[in-house]
């Protein structure tokens, strides 16, 4: 997934307040910061859980491999994805999740993903690291994700899902992968199964490592949450932040608009399950709740107009990720003009919903930040 660049100096303007002559900053506004910072704690804790539950799930294919323990193992990523989507309008703010120094972001949710950089695929059956000869760990994984290209993608929730789900060759459902490509007695299809069955739980067990470490950093106590917290009116440039870039720059743009331009599903979210539409909805979720939940009242008591506004736009955009249809891939088909009009509608108001959250950083006297 593309990164917003360079953070750490748009972030010395963006969220360093210089007020408007006459602008004084809302009483509500350090309460807010701390209020929000309480929701991102419970919203990693709500991710954690869903991550440790697939990797138990994945523990129990490898462990045993049938259609069964194959059909849980990928309902309990279906599972854990939407606690994890409704965070990401936490990152492009140098936390926890994404700072440069050691944020795990890359290694959680890295997209787009060149699957034969993992395993096999059609016209290559010895294709990835699966089908290799090095040793599969947590570092090596680690140290290969993004090696060579931005698209060799080893770890996170799309390379659990391809090694769950395979290639998505039907135009009509995700991937079909056999469970007995994890068979290791003999009977299994494919080769390397034990590898693959390594290779799964491995990073399975990375994705809970790397979540704990970021809700670890916003524990009550951590010295990222405190410091969060004593900087409010800093840290609430953060937090728009995040909704500005996550709605217009990653969702409309690298995700919706990229998709609808291109028509290919491969430039689909989650290509291999087909649970791309979920993950748009998730993140106008995860967006909708940060403002709900603290920053709304904040704004409200400067800009009141502005305010509802933008609580208006961010129920249309719910509201028109919701009426994307299944699968994604057909909404983006150039010959779909009713989907590609939906998915362009979505596009539209993630962009209007953008504009008017810049509004604030105006009317608050913050520099809007602007995506690489």
């Amino acid at each position: 997934m593309k990164s917003v660049a360079p953070l750490a100096l748009l972030l010395a303007a963006a969220c360093t307040p210089d007020e408007p002559e006459g602008f004084v900053w809302p009483e509500s506004t350090a309460s807010a910061v701390s209020d929000h910072a309480a929701h991102v704690e419970q919203s990693y804790a709500d991710a954690l859980t869903g991550a440790r539950a697939l990797d138990t799930a994945l523990e129990a294919l490898v462990a045993g491999p049938t259609e069964s323990t194959l059909a849980s193992a990928r309902q309990a990523w279906l599972d854990s994805r939407p606690a994890y989507l409704r965070t990401e309008v936490f990152r492009f703010s140098d936390g926890p999740i994404d700072n440069p120094d050691d944020g795990p972001e890359g290694l959680l949710n890295a997209w787009p993903l060149d699957e034969n950089y993992i395993d096999y695929v059609v016209g290559n059956d010895a294709a990835g690291i699966v089908n290799g000869t090095d040793l599969i760990d947590g570092d090596a994984l680690a140290s290969l994700n993004e090696q060579g290209g931005e698209k060799n993608i080893a770890t996170g929730y799309h390379a659990i899902e391809f090694l769950l789900w395979g290639q998505d060759l039907s135009d009509t459902g995700p991937g079909e992968r056999p469970h007995t490509d994890f068979v290791t007695d003999g009977s299994g299809t494919a080769a390397n199964q034990d590898r693959r069955g390594q290779y799964l739980t491995v990073a399975g067990d990375l994705l809970v490592a790397n979540l704990e470490q970021v809700h670890d950093a916003w524990a009550p106590t951590a010295p990222y949450r405190t410091g969060f917290e004593g900087a409010p009116e800093e840290s609430f440039g953060r937090v728009l932040t995040g909704m500005i870039i996550l709605s217009g720059f990653e969702t409309g743009g690298e995700r919706l608009q990229a998709a609808l331009d291109s028509g290919d599903r491969e430039d689909e979210h989650s290509c291999f399950s087909d649970n791309t539409k979920v993950d748009m909805v998730e993140d106008v979720r995860g967006i909708q709740a940060a403002w709900a939940g603290s920053i709304e009242g904040v704004v409200a008591e400067a800009e009141p107009e502005l305010a509802a506004q933008i609580t208006a736009r961010i129920d249309e955009s719910l509201q028109l990720a919701e009426a994307l249809e299944n699968p994604f891939e057909h909404e983006i088909d150039p010959t779909n003009a009713a989907g590609n009009a939906r998915v362009q509608a979505l596009i539209d108001s993630l962009r209007t919903q953008e504009g008017l959250l810049e509004d604030v950083f105006i009317a608050f006297g913050l520099s809007v930040p602007v995506p690489e």
